[in-house]
C-alpha cells in the first residue's frame, strides 16, 4: 500500500507563489503516476496536474499551464507542485494521488488508488 502526506499549504496574495510537496511512503516502487488534483466547496474534484514516475511525462490543466509546474524527486518519494502567479480561483483545498495500474488516465480521479488528506490553499486578492 501507499500512504500520501501533503504539505506547503497556506495563504497567499494574488501573484504569489506556494509550493506543495507529497510525500509517499510504504511500497512506492508500484507508483506509476501521481498527481495534484483540488476541489473547493460546492465543485468536484478538479484534475490538476500528473507526473509519470518512470521518465518524468507530465500533464497540465488548462487553467495551469505556464503556472504551475510539478515535478518528483524519486530518491526521496516525493512529488511536488510549484505554484505561481496564483489567482483566487486557484483557492482549493489540493490533494495528491498516486496511480499504480498502468491505466493512463491522468485525469481521471478515478483511477488514482491512493490519496492524501489534501492541504488547503487560500488565495487572496
Amino acid at each position: 500500500q501507499v500512504q500520501l502526506v501533503e504539505s506547503g499549504g497556506g495563504s497567499v496574495q494574488a501573484g504569489g507563489s506556494l509550493s506543495l510537496s507529497c510525500a509517499a511512503s510504504g511500497y512506492t516502487d508500484s507508483m506509476v503516476c501521481m498527481g495534484w488534483f483540488r476541489q473547493s466547496p460546492g465543485k468536484e474534484r478538479e484534475w490538476v496536474a500528473a507526473i509519470y514516475t518512470d521518465g518524468g511525462n507530465t500533464y497540465y490543466t488548462d487553467s495551469v499551464k505556464g503556472r504551475f509546474t510539478i515535478s518528483q524527486d524519486n530518491a526521496k518519494n516525493t512529488m511536488y507542485l510549484q505554484m505561481n502567479s496564483l489567482k483566487p480561483e486557484d483557492t482549493a483545498v489540493y490533494y495528491c494521488a498516486a496511480d499504480t495500474d498502468s491505466d493512463y488516465a491522468w485525469e481521471d480521479p478515478d483511477a488514482y488508488g491512493y490519496w492524501g488528506q489534501g492541504t488547503q490553499v487560500t488565495v487572496s486578492s
